[in-house]
């Protein structure tokens, strides 16, 4: 019976600079109060994108970016360009990213506004 030997805090952040060229300050920080964090957010990233999956590293990276802009998280978006740059992702497709990413919430806020756009049907013009 083997047992396999989780890495330790500093060969993660050794992969995590490899990866993408820098640890974010977030992850240094909620590693040192509680490397329980750091464990539960490796095994997170295999759940997520497992070395069998179906997408390839830049399409992944690209989706990871995207949903960052989406949500708005400061670390996560500039761990993501950190890494797009280290994949040498061509700026073309980062930019395409960034468009679809705008695009989809400008049509979220249109869609939200259906009560809006109700309300002035019935406003004088």
């Amino acid at each position: 019976m083997t047992t396999t030997q989780k890495p330790t805090v500093d060969e993660i952040f050794g992969m995590m600079r490899k990866m993408m060229g820098a640890i974010p300050s977030s992850i240094e920080k909620a590693a040192q109060v509680d490397e329980g964090l750091l464990y539960e957010h490796l095994r997170s990233r295999q759940y997520a994108m497992p070395p069998e999956g179906a997408l390839d590293e830049e399409t992944r990276t690209l989706l990871y970016l995207a949903s960052a802009l989406a949500a708005g998280s400061a670390a996560c978006i500039q761990a993501m360009a950190n890494k797009a740059k280290m994949q040498e992702i061509p700026a073309a497709k980062i930019l395409e990213t960034l468009h679809i990413v705008r695009f989809a919430l400008a049509t979220k806020v249109i869609g939200e506004a259906e009560p809006v756009f109700e309300a002035l049907r019935d406003l004088p013009k």
